[in-house]
């Protein structure tokens, strides 16, 4: 149903008809961490997150998986090689 609370003329899965389903009601406003992604809308009442309700929950355990302003690094670890099953690849 489209948003009737805080972000306005919105699609949001939390509307009824009763109003929004949302714990207290409402959307919650990003927070620092959020500035830069591109998943963020501004509204007349302020910041949103368009991918959650409350950006702060994603942050609590670490990184955002929805953010699209961080690049995930990926480390390769090399393969510790037992030498003696090397060799005897290597004699084949």
């Amino acid at each position: 149903m489209i948003c009737t609370t805080i972000r306005k003329g919105v699609e949001c899965p939390f509307m009824t008809a009763k109003g929004c389903a949302y714990t207290g009601g409402v959307c919650r406003e990003i927070i620092e961490k959020c500035n830069g992604c591109d998943r963020t809308i501004e509204f007349p009442t302020g910041w949103f997150c368009s991918a959650s309700p409350e950006p702060a929950v994603k942050w609590k355990t670490g990184n955002c998986n929805m953010a699209t302003h961080i690049v995930a690094v990926v480390t390769e670890t090399k393969a510790k090689v037992n030498p003696l099953k090397a060799s005897k690849r290597a004699s084949k």
